[in-house]
């Protein structure tokens, strides 16, 4: 599903190059839950933006889903984001004057799609939320704006769900759901990829790929040892 092989993003700051990833290599399998973790500052946000075609590597190859996206302008990663790609975010990122299910519409209304309501209403029922649907934002309490947040992700059938730090607003309670629900929608066959610097939250992924300076440093497992990995090595 995914496949990096030495993929770079370098920032211009004036006159000064900052590299925030430095040659990073990893495959992760139609099916998978993943989990990115790393100190902010690492990188692993960045890594995920570039995963999530919200940017583009200054060097390396990017096959998603078999084909290469590393060099395609913005339209074209618009247009994969929106078929291919399901985003939830720490910030929940919900437009306050509208209703839970208006929220989840968004992205059919940019597919210029039919039968827009119900598949909203279905995936609002999918995360628990069916009895929310009129709700505005400001009605919900945190563990459910994120579960809307995810229904807005799902709604377009992502091959590929990306979730950063989607607990990182939250309390214990609600952080247990939340995580509850992608374990769900894992098992469900979904493909999911998670940015987190919570080892509790990292826990739930079957396997955690742990980035330093920009760089894979070792992947592990919940129930293993980690596994030292190279530079641009394939975990």
């Amino acid at each position: 599903m995914i496949r990096m092989d030495g993929i770079q993003k370098t920032y211009r700051v004036g006159d000064v190059e900052v590299p925030a990833v430095r040659g990073i290599s990893l495959h992760i399998q139609k099916g998978e839950f993943v989990a990115i973790m790393g100190p902010s500052g690492c990188g692993k946000s960045t890594l995920m933006n570039l995963m999530g075609c919200l940017d583009t590597p200054s060097a390396g190859s990017y096959l998603l889903d078999g084909q290469e996206v590393a060099g395609l302008d913005d339209d074209a990663l618009s247009a994969i984001r929106n078929r291919k790609i399901g985003f939830v975010f720490q910030t929940f990122n919900l437009l306050p004057r509208a209703t839970a299910l208006e929220n989840v519409e968004l992205p059919l209304i940019y597919r210029d799609e039919g039968g827009i309501r119900a598949k909203a209403n279905a995936a609002l029922a999918s995360v628990g939320l069916a009895d929310r649907a009129h709700h505005k934002p400001t009605e919900l309490s945190g563990g459910q704006q994120q579960r809307v947040a995810a229904a807005r992700a799902l709604v377009t059938d992502p091959a590929i769900l990306m979730a950063d730090e989607p607990t990182g607003n939250l309390d214990t309670k609600a952080s247990e759901e939340i995580m509850a629900l992608f374990g769900e929608l894992h098992r469900q066959g979904r493909t999911i990829v998670l940015v987190t610097h919570e080892p509790d939250i990292a826990r739930h992924a079957e396997r955690t790929i742990h980035i330093k300076d920009g760089q894979v440093v070792w992947e592990s497992r919940p129930d293993e040892a980690p596994a030292t990995v190279g530079t641009g090595g394939r975990p």
